[in-house]
């Protein structure tokens, strides 16, 4: 995926969850949206090295959107608005060779399930030579040592997708979590015991029951981000 045109700057800090200020090579300090919902554990620090990306829309209160950061051994994919198109284009192109050999794919499908009103997934893969497949995509950013993990936070609504991926599964279809691991870093994928036990047990139970877990590497270039490989998650 390109990205769009990109500002080299550093990071001041992190505040309100979803704003940063940012001190651009000028000296200029701006303040800029954060897209990312979690903790951002081992994502950022003051000084690391970011690149934002510029907005001329009058309507925006922010012009500036915090991209990614470099925490010493390359980009850290911080704006998770972004990896769903990733990951969309992963399986387009056969890089997550656990989902290939479909000819469409629906952005956002809705799924009717009881307790879970308005539910949506993040894609539904239809027109191959397997069943039609659920698809959950997760940014799994949070390094721990060699591992990288999931969640950074505790995440009732992740543990409320694990579920409906379950249910997906006892009606006949696919249903597959894929994990895009946005860093560099990390030998290896497991949950974040540690934050949130509940969806580390709730992973391994749907897991279990005919959920996919596939961890996809995501590779940061100069001017966009791609998949570069996949693997099943074994547990």
């Amino acid at each position: 995926m390109q990205l769009p045109p990109l500002t080299r700057g550093k990071i001041l800090r992190r505040y309100k969850r979803f704003l940063s200020d940012v001190e651009l090579p000028g000296g200029e300090v701006v303040v800029a949206h954060c897209p990312n919902t979690g903790a951002m554990t081992s994502c950022w620090e003051p000084g690391a090295p970011v690149e934002l990306s510029h907005s001329d829309n009058p309507k925006r209160k922010l012009q500036w959107t915090l991209e990614r950061v470099d925490m010493g051994h390359g980009w850290v994919g911080i704006n998770t608005a972004r990896v769903n198109a990733v990951i969309a284009e992963g399986i387009d192109n056969g890089a997550i060779k656990e989902l290939t050999g479909y000819r469409e794919l629906q952005r956002e499908p809705r799924f009717e399930a009881q307790g879970h009103p308005g539910s949506r997934f993040d894609m539904l893969l239809t027109e191959g030579n397997a069943k039609d497949a659920y698809v959950e995509v997760k940014n799994a950013t949070l390094l721990v040592d060699k591992t990288v993990c999931f969640p950074d936070a505790v995440t009732e609504r992740g543990k409320k997708h694990l579920e409906l991926l379950e249910i997906a599964v006892t009606r006949g279809f696919r249903a597959a979590i894929v994990f895009a691991i946005n860093r560099p870093e990390g030998d290896w994928f497991e949950p974040a015991w540690d934050i949130d036990q509940s969806y580390a047990q709730t992973l391994e139970r749907v897991a279990d029951n005919g959920v996919e877990a596939i961890v996809a590497r995501l590779r940061h270039t100069a001017t966009g981000i791609e998949v570069s490989g996949s693997n099943a998650w074994a547990g």
